[in-house]
């Protein structure tokens, strides 16, 4: 997903690999909050789609996430989603649609824009760069040009990407 913090030209990259329908993704959430909180527009925060083929609706939710970026809402849309994650599953394409009817956006728009796949090219131009960096499950970090895996743990995680961004940051004074 293209949708990022603001942030001023120099500021670092941090790419977070993620699907809409991982549990590890889930947990991340706080961490996600808590690097967006800390650098604001210092750090570029940029969601990027790799579903998983073990999660059936995790490309669906991918193109419903750039649907809710077109409509200005794209990460608070990722997070009500990703807060209802274990309800998705069962839920599916209606679920993703009644989210985004909760949050004031035009669901009527969600649900033809999943029909007619407007938004597929960007998942899967996403998909194809995650998978040439080495991304092989979700939530993965990439700071620095250096990968993170979360998908085993998070522990440690926010505190080794706030060393990267800490040290990018001081370079780039």
């Amino acid at each position: 997903m293209s949708d990022s913090s603001p942030a001023g030209a120099e500021a670092p990259v941090l790419d977070v690999w993620c699907e809409l329908q991982c549990p590890d993704c889930r947990s991340a959430l706080d961490d996600v909050r808590a690097l967006r909180a800390r650098y604001g527009d210092r750090l570029e925060l940029r969601l990027r789609h790799f579903p998983l083929e073990k999660h059936k609706h995790a490309f669906a939710a991918a193109q419903a996430a750039e649907e809710a970026l077109e409509q200005g809402r794209g990460w608070e849309y990722v997070e009500a989603v990703l807060e209802r994650v274990a309800e998705l599953d069962r839920g599916g394409e209606a679920l993703l649609v009644e989210v985004a009817r909760e949050l004031g956006l035009d669901a009527e728009e969600f649900d033809t824009a999943l029909i007619d796949g407007r938004h597929i090219l960007i998942v899967d131009a996403d998909q194809a760069e995650g998978k040439a960096l080495g991304v092989t499950g979700t939530p993965t970090y990439v700071i620095g040009g250096e990968r993170l895996d979360g998908g085993k743990s998070q522990e440690g995680l926010r505190e080794r990407i706030e060393e990267i961004a800490d040290r990018l940051l001081a370079a780039g004074s």
